[in-house]
């Protein structure tokens, strides 16, 4: 068995924001309180990043459009015991989906600890 270090990708849907900064708190404070609420303390929760098509600059993965964003946010975890990488896979997306009810979530990066 071997451990492994998970980071999946969520989008993540704020209403009523003025600007990207407050888009961006807003987003990570209420994926903080779900994760919270549920015990799950123990899940890093950051910013997403994506690559300006102009300048090529790494930039926040947040698009705000009608005083509506959505955010793209990092969910990492190590998960101990895995029988390989697709298990903790498995086994990450399977507790933060119980959590994070009707959130798609996407692989980002799974590297063995």
């Amino acid at each position: 068995m071997t451990n492994y270090h998970v980071i999946l990708q969520a989008p993540y849907i704020v209403k009523n924001i003025e600007d990207v900064e407050d888009a961006l708190g807003v987003a990570i404070s209420h994926i903080g309180k779900i994760l919270n609420k549920k015990g799950m303390e123990y899940v890093d929760i950051d910013v997403g990043l994506t690559i300006c098509p102009k300048c090529g600059e790494p930039i926040d993965c947040v698009l705000v459009v009608a005083r509506t964003a959505i955010v793209g946010i990092l969910l990492s975890m190590k998960i101990f015991n895995a029988e390989s990488s697709e298990h903790a896979v498995r086994i990450a997306k399977s507790s933060l989906g119980r959590t994070l009810k009707d959130i798609p979530l996407e692989i980002v990066d799974v590297v063995e600890i």
